[in-house]
This record gives C-alpha cells, structure tokens and sequence, in this order.
C-alpha cells in the first residue's frame, strides 16, 4: 500500500479566489488608511460641535482640578494638611490643556471635585469664598 500526495508544479501557484480576494481588500484598505491619515473630519452639525467643545472643555477642567488635588496630596508633609488653591487649578489647565479659565468657572470645578475626592479630611481650599 503506497500512499501518494498530489504534487504541485514550482512556479504554479494554485489558485484560490477566496485568498486573492482577501488580500486584494487587505490592500485596499491600507491604501484607504494612507490617503485619509491624519485628515480632520467635519462634523456634521454645528450644534453638535459646539456641544462636543463644551463637553470637552468641562472634562478638561474638571481633570485639573483633580491633578491639582493630587498635586497639594504629593506635596503636602505627612500629617499636614494638603493646601488647592483656584490659582493651582488655571495653573494646570492653561499648562495642561491650554485652557483659559475664568476664576469662578475653576473654583466651581474644584469645589466640585474637592467633594468628590472627600478632601474635606486631608486638604484645605480657597474655592467655597
């Protein structure tokens, strides 16, 4: 009993559509992915932009407040309560994020993330004046 295998011939490719197919939409969307890269896409409203911007500055202010907390808890000694000004938090969003703010626009943020980090136990702030 021999056991025989089919042989392809070297230089002949077998053919498989499905494969071909594959690879040839494999390079389509790498070529797609070269021409838009890095394109900014316009959105589709305006009012949907204007409420995107909005909704990221908020997020944006509300994160400084929460690395200045942090900041005052890393530089505070043990034992000593840690010190957030509003000043620290303009600091960290016009550094950070490149956010001018207004004074009371971050106090609202700090007061409302000094609430949430329940620094009422470990920290001292100017916002609630």
């Amino acid at each position: 009993m021999t056991i025989t295998t089919p042989v392809v011939k070297t230089g002949e490719m077998p053919r498989d559509p499905g494969g071909l197919l594959f690879v040839a939409l494999g390079l389509v969307l790498v070529a797609a992915g070269f021409i838009w890269r890095g394109r900014v896409l316009r959105p589709l409203s305006a009012k949907r932009a204007q409420a995107a911007v909005i909704r990221d500055r908020s997020r944006n202010l509300l994160r400084s407040a929460d690395m200045a907390i942090a900041e005052a808890r890393r530089r505070a000694a043990h034992g000593e309560p840690a010190i957030v000004t509003v000043g620290d938090v303009t600091t960290v969003a016009c550094r950070h994020y490149g956010l001018i703010v207004e004074r009371e626009e971050a106090a609202a943020a700090l007061r409302q993330r000094y609430e949430a980090a329940d620094c009422r136990l470990d920290c001292m702030t100017d916002s609630f004046n």
